[in-house]
């Protein structure tokens, strides 16, 4: 870790030029104290950093003193920056790590292609906080020193006790063998088997962790693409689900699948609306998600869905029907 954070602080002095011994606190993360000592060890490594004093002062490297890093091309570094310039500290909780990378991926650009690069990243914007009706992501909160430990037992293969929170269930610590992390739409999940049957852990329901040293009983190859497959299908096969069929205005078609835990299918109709498959939680999900599109989308099948949106459309009318009252 040490060794990461000298070479990063050389890349924060080669791109600024000289920064104070605070501001590069601020980017490692780390206490003034602790930059100060990694300064002295670059020193005595040969590295040629100097102390500039005065108002303006700070910490520098001398002209010319090069890094050797493998170089990457324009595209190549754009891609990587542009797919961290979103919300991509948050995934798996790899910030630090994440910050790293981008100064090693700018440092390792040559000279006259790094301007280029950074503000060719800035025009690009990936999944922003709002969409264009200034609704809010909702993106997993999870703690620091939690996803540490399950990262920990993740990567080196040792099985994982967690404090985990189930949706209907007060909380109770279990023992895990861990496989793999998946996101999706800005929420994470743990992949692990317990006693030998597949869990799926919502990562924000888990309330505290601790990687063991027991080895984790698990293959030593795997594909997270096809568990993921296959979880995902066993999850839409539970009985407590409901198959809804709609008719949706595109214009309303990705709110639609927000709300949507799957879809099943999907085709165009004769007037340009969309017809539908998907599922719902429940049938107090489905009813609530498509009371929220209005008139711009119409529930088909199950019945029963049809009559509760009704009863619901009846006593809305019969509400503003009548004068308001005193």
């Amino acid at each position: 870790m040490r060794a990461d954070r000298l070479v990063s602080l050389v890349l924060l002095l080669r791109r600024h030029g000289r920064m104070t011994a605070d501001a590069l606190a601020r980017e490692l993360e780390v206490s003034t104290r602790t930059v100060l000592r990694d300064i002295e060890a670059l020193s005595a490594a040969g590295v040629p950093v100097y102390a500039e004093r005065g108002r303006h002062g700070g910490f520098a490297l001398l002209p010319g003193f090069q890094t050797e890093l493998t170089g990457l091309n324009h595209d190549e570094a754009l891609a990587v920056l542009t797919a961290g310039s979103a919300l991509g500290e948050q995934v798996f909780g790899l910030g630090s790590a994440l910050a790293s990378a981008m100064r090693k991926v700018v440092d390792a650009l040559p000279e006259d292609h790094r301007a280029t690069a950074s503000d060719a990243a800035r025009r690009f914007l990936v999944d922003p906080e709002t969409d264009l009706l200034a609704r809010r992501r909702v993106v997993d909160d999870i703690p620091g020193a939690t996803m540490v430990e399950v990262r920990r037992a993740v990567l080196t293969g040792h099985k994982l006790r967690i404090h985990y929170a189930a949706s209907d269930q007060a909380p109770r610590w279990r023992t895990v063998d861990p496989i793999g992390l998946v996101t999706v739409r800005d929420r994470g999940y743990l992949l692990a088997a317990r006693a030998g049957e597949d869990r799926t852990y919502r990562l924000s329901r888990v309330l505290a962790a601790e990687a063991l040293p027991e080895a984790a009983e698990r293959p030593h190859r795997v594909d997270l693409d096809r568990i993921w497959r296959e979880r995902s299908a066993r999850f839409l096969s539970d009985g407590d689900h409901m198959a809804v069929r709609v008719r949706v205005d595109p214009a309303r078609r990705e709110e639609l699948l927000d709300t949507a835990l799957a879809v099943r299918a999907e085709e165009p109709e004769a007037d340009g609306w969309l017809r539908l498959e998907v599922t719902f939680q429940d049938a107090r999900h489905a009813e609530w998600a498509l009371w929220q599109l209005g008139t711009e989308a119409e529930a088909l099948a199950p019945r029963s869905l049809r009559a509760a949106l009704h009863r619901r459309a009846t006593t809305v009318a019969a509400r503003y029907g009548a004068p308001p009252s005193a």
